[in-house]
């Protein structure tokens, strides 16, 4: 029995950003960000997740001593990890896909698997509805970050969001995540509380929509939350920050905490997160919690 698994594939990212003096390679995806986050707050993390021949034993040597389990890791011989260029400019990301791993497909999960939630994120479309649903009927808690559904990427790998065609999977899930753009193309809707609330309607009990330095929205209860940022020491590199994120949440959201005090934790891990390139620094759990103490006053 896990506390969470997230089904996602890594990746291997270069990061190009005038705050990153000589960018070079980094382990990333979903995977790493959620489990790392989760891991900070105690909980026990595993994965679904294929890769390349160019995965390294040193990421793999590195996941393990941070403690996430990869019993659920398929390395493919023959094929390449996931990796994305992500160029940042005047706020903005630009992504550009260089390799795609294969999809993940129901013989990858594993027949014993057990966990209290599931976190569904995938980056490139390496999810099926098929493999949804049976996820479904592994936990307790599934939450879903739906960017790969909605992501299209052209001739060069450059990507553009479009419409979620096959979205039968939102009325599975307990949890939705997502950015303002993403929720937008779900919906079909620019107005930002219609949209939560046309999410909600469909079956799902919390919908959490991240805005960056303008903090988070949340809706549980038929009621709205605007969550604050936290204010990073410094500000290095925004990749994974909104994966950080939902790995907090989910790791107060099992232990039953109230979902305002999750949320805000997940902006404490975020702002934690962006303080280093890639998932080199994720603090600990004493100084999450004390900045997240001091947002939640002012939901």
């Amino acid at each position: 029995m896990f506390d969470l698994v997230t089904v996602g594939n890594f990746t291997i990212d270069l990061i190009i950003s005038r705050r990153i003096a000589n960018p070079s390679l980094t382990l990333g995806g979903p995977p790493t960000y959620v489990s790392l986050a989760a891991r900070q707050l105690g909980l026990n993390v595993s994965v679904i997740s294929k890769v390349g021949k160019d995965f390294s034993k040193e990421y793999v040597s590195w996941l393990k001593t941070n403690d996430v389990d990869l019993s659920g890791l398929k390395l493919v011989k023959d094929a390449a990890t996931t990796s994305f260029t992500l160029r940042y400019r005047n706020g903005k990301r630009k992504l550009q896909l260089r390799n795609q791993a294969p999809s993940i497909r129901l013989e990858d999960i594993p027949a014993s698997l057990s966990s209290k939630a599931i976190h569904v994120s995938p980056v490139a479309n390496e999810i099926s509805q098929e493999v949804a649903h049976k996820l479904r009927t592994l936990t307790r808690i599934l939450s879903l970050d739906p960017q790969g559904f909605v992501r299209k990427f052209d001739e060069e790998g450059y990507m553009r969001l479009s419409k979620w065609k096959d979205s039968g999977i939102l009325e599975k899930i307990d949890i939705y995540k997502s950015t303002f753009e993403e929720i937008k193309v779900t919906t079909g809707t620019s107005d930002l509380q219609i949209s939560m609330k046309k999410i909600y309607d469909v079956g799902s009990k919390i919908v959490l929509v991240t805005g960056g330095v303008k903090g988070s929205t949340l809706l549980f209860d038929e009621k709205f939350y605007g969550i604050p940022s936290c204010k990073p020491k410094v500000l290095k590199d925004y990749t994974g920050a909104g994966d950080a994120l939902i790995g907090a949440f989910l790791a107060e959201y099992i232990k039953g905490r109230n979902p305002v005090w999750c949320a805000c934790v997940g902006s404490a891990a975020a702002s934690v997160k962006i303080e280093s390139v890639g998932p080199t620094m994720f603090g600990g759990k004493e100084e999450i919690y004390k900045r997240a103490a001091k947002i939640f006053k002012k939901v």
